[in-house]
Parts: structure tokens; C-alpha cells; sequence
């Protein structure tokens, strides 16, 4: 590739509405263009990067034996109210209609597509397993595009599908694709993690997504110091402290007039913040399905994770309760809530429910329902009841004790790039999708799902890989492997002949090179160089010719080399 024949458009100023460096850079070297809220062009050069992340990608899915196929990105209605999901997905769902008035989707996701296409396919056990992987653009209405192509609303994805008769052969492709997604971004040269993760709207009973470390990432992950144990924030486990110690004090009414967070009433009273509670008011639903004032608790040092409350019984779709709620049951303004009842007060029936943490506290501080004070010395059983509930309801914090047993946990950021599910038979049995098993008795086949986001990883890359002059490509992932650079003022047929016969030999060797002769001033040419992360540069100029070498420097080397042509090949692997 010469880049003379190549449309390539870089900018120096940093646009002004892109927030983090991967959109930054994209922009800057010319990979995107925006056509409309998180809706963007691809250039030639960036499209080049996305063809590398795609090529890996189906390389090791077909290694793995998974199968290609292709499906529509536009979904009749129809399919998606088979699984109750048209109106259970929500405001991401992009609806439209055609010219009879139909009506259709875009596709976000495809397991009602792939479902579809299993229930005519496949009639007999013979057939499974199988794993059928598309790659293949997505959309998703997001209410607030942002970060380029990290939260666009269309993107490029690979999701594949397995069905199998029984829970075996669905956790064997489980971790087939677990280890074909570790070869797929260790490939890439990512850093990454898989962690341990909910399972959110796909559904399923177990799931763990892939994490590309970055302090820009929009997810926190928890991972042990001492074992490979990693899991999302929203479902690392918080362990259970030891047993609760034995009351020392009595209760207590402090004031504390103007003193409405934990952290303020702790610096009052001069005591650690793990001594105080928290207290959370939300409503729920009883068994009944009646509404249900919860007062959730969790120590002043931690915070409420909401992913894990919602998973107790009658808190699925919980909500903040309202002042106009909080005042009838615990008979107080926010600030100033705990679950001691205070004397007098109007008190409508309250379900307690606290955190592991909290119910192995002794000697604590709360709130005292009354405006201006705070209850100092509570103990569980003496000065009110037991929680009704006691459960892991806490986001962990670093150095909190690794669920396994082996060190504790640290924290850090994570951007997530691919997700792996086993889904069971929610969709098989949704939409009437059978086999005949080995007795002839029709069954629902079992499901995974594992999607790994092209178009992400790219931006994904960046904000692992990059420096004050630009993007520092891993090799797998460059527009380009070498760069040739041709520095000649005088137009000496001597160099322009010399770097043509460079970039010919590296090309020749199987060297992905590109000639960089679009007669560029010096410092121009090889800031666009830096630019665009290309892991080696390669400086042919009648100086270097006359002494017979050639200067070579390494994206990630902090200088320049001269070397001879033997020398030269030899470091760049030809």
C-alpha cells in the first residue's frame, strides 16, 4: 500500500466534543467520521484496523468449530413477543415499521432469530451440538451516545449460539468459548480479565464477561491478589464477617443538628465510619404483590449494590421510596433514618434488611427517625429485632477477603469487550424450539450465548495503548506493520528507488508494509506515523544511504536506530 493511493485525512486539533482518548485519536488519525449521534463512518484506515480485529476473531471461532452463518438485522415483532421481550427490552429497542404497516426491529441482540432458524433446522439430538456464529452489525438506542464507537448506538459484533440435549455438553462449548475468547484477545495483545458477571437481560444461570483493563473503563471489577478469582463489582461477593461482639454500651440519643451522612456524624462524634449504618429507603413488593416499605443497611463505609438487592425476593424492580413514604413509616426526612422505631412516632410496617456486615455489628450509630439526632450504641436483639433479612447487599471494597479463600481483593477498571451465557432452554421453551432425544420424546434444547464486540475493541485497544503522540497499536491489531518513510528534499532518484525496493523486499516477506510517499515535510510525515500507531517506522534518506543504513525505530522505543538492510529485516521478522 502506498499512501499516495490511500485516503488518509489526519487532524491535529483534538475535537472538542470527544471526552476520552480512543475517540479522541480516532478522530484525529482520520479512523471515524461522525454522521449522527453515535452513528459513525468507518474510513479506509479505520475500516483496515476492524478487518484485523475481524479476522482473528473468525479465525479462532472457526478453530473452536463453530459454524458462520449470516442473519437479517431487521426482526419481525412476532418473535420478539414469543419471548416476551418487545416490550420487556425497552427504550434500546429501535421499532420501525414498514409500508403495511408491520412492525419490526432492529436487532440489538438475535437469540430470537437463531431460535427461530434452530426450530426449522434441527429435529433430532443427531444435529446437536452445534455453535453458530454470525458477525454481523447490531443497534441499540442508547439514550446518551457517547465515547465514539465505545457506546455507539450501531456497532459491529460477533454473537454466536450453541444448542445442546443436556446441561454437559452445554458446559463443555461454555468453556470451549471461555478459552477460544482468552486465545481471541491474547492474540490481540490485550491485557484482560474474565470475570465473574450478572446476567442482566440476556438471562441464564451463569455468565462471565471479558474485561480489557483500562482506568478509562465504565466497569469496576474486584480480583483476588492471591488466585485467578475476578469478578464485575456488581457480583463479587462481599464475604461474611466473623461472629458479632458482645454489646459494651448503651443506647444512646446523640444530637446532631445539622449532620445528615454517615461521614459527617462519624467526624462529630470522633469515631471510625465503620461504626455507623447506612439506611436506605426503598419500596418493594410483599408475596402478596402489595407494596413494601424495605429499609436496606449496609455499614457507612460501604455502599448499597443495587444489582444484588434486586435479586432478593420482592426487590426485582424496586424503587427509591418518597419522602411522603419515608415520613409514614419511619416518621422522619431523609438524613436522619434508622431502623429503630422512635417512640411515638407514626410507624407503618417496616422490613429490615442488612447487609452481612451490618448484622455483625455491635455498638453502632444510626439515625433516630427524629430531625437533628442520632441513635449511638445499638445492638441487635436488645434494642431492636433481628433484620428479617440478612444478605450480601454491599458492593465490595479493596482488601476485603477474596470470595476462594486465597488473598484479598483489589480494584480496578474495566472495558467490557466480550460476554459469555449459558442461557438454558428460556428461549427453546419460549418459542416451542424441540429435538427429538434418544427416545424419540421431543425436548427444549439448552443454550449459550457469546458475543464479543468488534467494533469496541478497537476503541477498547486505544485506551489501553496510547501515548502523548498518538495510538501504540498491538501488532495484531496495526493498519499496518512497518511504515516506510521516505525522506528526500532533493528528489534523489537514488532514495525514492531505495525505499521502493524496501517496501517491495518487506512485502515480499510477508511484512504488511505500507510507503509512506506522499512527499510530507519530515516532521509532519512522522508525527502522522506516531499517529497512527504503526509498531515500526523505518526512515529511508540519502544520508542513511550513504552510510549504508537505515534509521528504524520501534512505536514503543524511545529512540531511533541505524541498522544496516540485514539487520533491519532480521528486526522486523523478514
Amino acid at each position: 500500500m502506498r499512501l499516495s493511493q490511500f485516503h488518509l485525512r489526519t487532524v491535529k486539533e483534538t475535537p472538542a466534543d470527544a471526552e476520552i482518548a480512543s475517540h479522541q485519536l480516532m478522530l484525529k488519525a482520520g479512523m471515524l467520521r461522525r454522521l449522527a449521534a453515535g452513528l459513525y463512518t468507518w474510513s479506509p484506515l479505520g475500516l483496515r484496523v476492524l478487518r484485523k480485529v475481524e479476522t482473528v476473531v473468525r479465525e479462532e471461532m472457526d478453530r473452536s468449530g463453530a459454524i458462520e452463518l449470516l442473519m437479517p438485522t431487521i426482526q419481525p415483532r412476532e418473535l420478539w413477543e414469543e419471548t416476551g421481550r418487545w416490550e420487556k427490552f425497552g427504550p434500546q429497542l429501535l421499532r420501525i415499521k414498514d409500508r403495511k404497516e408491520q412492525e419490526y426491529c432492529y436487532s440489538p441482540t438475535a437469540e430470537e432469530v437463531v431460535t427461530d432458524f434452530a426450530r426449522q433446522e434441527f429435529a433430532s439430538y443427531r444435529q446437536l451440538p452445534v455453535n453458530l456464529y454470525q458477525i454481523q452489525t447490531k443497534f441499540r438506542d442508547e439514550i446518551r451516545p457517547r465515547f465514539g464507537v465505545m457506546r455507539a448506538r450501531e456497532f459491529l459484533m460477533k454473537d454466536a449460539y450453541s444448542f445442546h440435549l443436556d446441561d454437559a455438553s452445554l458446559q463443555a462449548e461454555y468453556r470451549n468459548m471461555y478459552d477460544t475468547y482468552g486465545r481471541i484477545f491474547a492474540r490481540l495483545g490485550l491485557r484482560f480479565r474474565a470475570v465473574f458477571a450478572d446476567t442482566g437481560a440476556i438471562g441464564g444461570s451463569a455468565s462471565h464477561e471479558f474485561q480489557v483493563l483500562a482506568d478509562s473503563g465504565e466497569d469496576a471489577i474486584a480480583f483476588s491478589d492471591g488466585s485467578d478469582y475476578a469478578a464485575n463489582i456488581e457480583l463479587a461477593e462481599a464475604v461474611a464477617p466473623g461472629p458479632r461482639a458482645a454489646a459494651a454500651e448503651a443506647m444512646r440519643k446523640v444530637e446532631t443538628p445539622v449532620q445528615k451522612t454517615c461521614e459527617d456524624v462519624a467526624a462529630l462524634l470522633g469515631i471510625p465510619l465503620q461504626r455507623t449504618v447506612k439506611s436506605v429507603a426503598v419500596m418493594g413488593r410483599d408475596a402478596e404483590g402489595s407494596d413494601r416499605f424495605v429499609l436496606a443497611l449496609v455499614r457507612g463505609d460501604h455502599a448499597v449494590n443495587e444489582i444484588k438487592l434486586a435479586k432478593l425476593e420482592g426487590l426485582g424492580e424496586y424503587r427509591m421510596a418518597t419522602e411522603a413514604e419515608i415520613l409514614a413509616h419511619l416518621g422522619s426526612e431523609p438524613g436522619f433514618l434508622g431502623p429503630v422505631p422512635a417512640a411515638g412516632a407514626p410507624r407503618k410496617p417496616v422490613h429490615v434488611v442488612a447487609d452481612r456486615s451490618v448484622a455483625a455489628m455491635a455498638d453502632f450509630v444510626v439515625g433516630a427517625n427524629e430531625p437533628g439526632y442520632h441513635l449511638a450504641g445499638v445492638n441487635w436483639g436488645r434494642d431492636l429485632p433481628e433484620p428479617d433479612v440478612v444478605a450480601d447487599i454491599r458492593s465490595v471494597v479493596a482488601g476485603d477477603p477474596s470470595p476462594d479463600g486465597k488473598g484479598t481483593l483489589a480494584l480496578a477498571r474495566g472495558i467490557e469487550v466480550g460476554h459469555v451465557f449459558a442461557l438454558g432452554d428460556r428461549y427453546s421453551k419460549a418459542m416451542g424450539c424441540t429435538v427429538l432425544d434418544a427416545a424419540g420424546k421431543p425436548v427444549h434444547p439448552l443454550m449459550g450465548c457469546y458475543g464479543i464486540g468488534i467494533s469496541r475493541i478497537v476503541a477498547a485497544a486505544i485506551e489501553q495503548n496510547h501515548d502523548a503522540a498518538g495510538i501504540v497499536w498491538p501488532e495484531a491489531m496495526a493498519p499496518w506493520q512497518a511504515a516506510v518513510c521516505i525522506i528526500n528534499p532533493k528528489d534523489d532518484p537514488a532514495v525514492a528507488e531505495a525505499a521502493e525496493a524496501l517496501y517491495r523486499d518487506l512485502r515480499a516477506a510477508g511484512i504488511d508494509a505500507v510507503l509512506d510517499d506522499r512527499g510530507l515535510r519530515t516532521g509532519q510525515m512522522l508525527a502522522d506515523i506516531e499517529l497512527l500507531g504503526i509498531p515500526h517506522r523505518v526512515v529511508v534518506s540519502g544520508r542513511g544511504l550513504e552510510a549504508g543504513t537505515f534509521e528504524y525505530r520501534a512505536r514503543t522505543a524511545a529512540e531511533s536506530e541505524n541498522l544496516d538492510r540485514a539487520a533491519l529485516l532480521a528486526r522486523l521478522g523478514a
